[in-house]
């Protein structure tokens, strides 16, 4: 279980910079399962305070060549983590640790799914929606203080602003 304190931080111009290393080490690794790589997450949306971890989502072909793409990612560093999978059976997930804190996490799924669009349809509208990523910015900042130590209170405290974002996006 993770037990570090929820660290948000300004925007930092590198995240698109180290986004992009990472995406052309992942076609590398697994270019001919992926059908797209994209910076998705709060690191993805420039001027939006967030936690330093580059989100990356994957989609591949078919999840069922699982056995195809996750040794690869392994043996570039990734630690693959199954215990989410009993609750989003569409995703695989795994992350990178540097000096014991998560630098990557990739979010394998089909781009069908509606966990794909909806990351992408949130990135996009908070680009091109700065009031509102201004406002999301504030109560990540004042979630991570209120919630240090508490990383499932300050990740379910920001669900309702999240779910309005999501409907006027894909509402639309």
């Amino acid at each position: 279980m993770e037990h570090s304190p929820v660290n948000v931080v300004p925007y930092d111009p590198e995240w698109p910079r180290l986004f992009e290393e990472e995406k052309a080490r992942i076609l590398q690794d697994i270019g001919s399962n992926v059908i797209s790589v994209e910076h998705m997450g709060s690191t993805a949306i420039p001027g939006l305070a967030a936690k330093p971890v580059i989100d990356i989502l994957i989609g591949v072909r078919s999840l069922a060549d699982a056995p195809l793409f996750i040794p690869p990612l392994i043996a570039h560093g990734y630690e693959y983590v199954s215990r989410y999978e009993n609750e989003m059976p569409f995703r695989r997930y795994l992350h990178r640790k540097v000096n014991g804190e998560h630098t990557h996490h990739l979010h394998m799924v089909e781009p069908d799914t509606d966990f794909y669009r909806l990351q992408l349809a949130f990135r996009d509208y908070l680009r091109a929606h700065p009031e509102d990523r201004n406002e999301y910015a504030a109560l990540k900042l004042w979630l991570a203080e209120k919630y240090r130590n508490d990383r499932v209170a300050y990740t379910d405290a920001k669900t309702d602003f999240i779910q309005g974002i999501l409907e006027k996006c894909v509402l639309k």
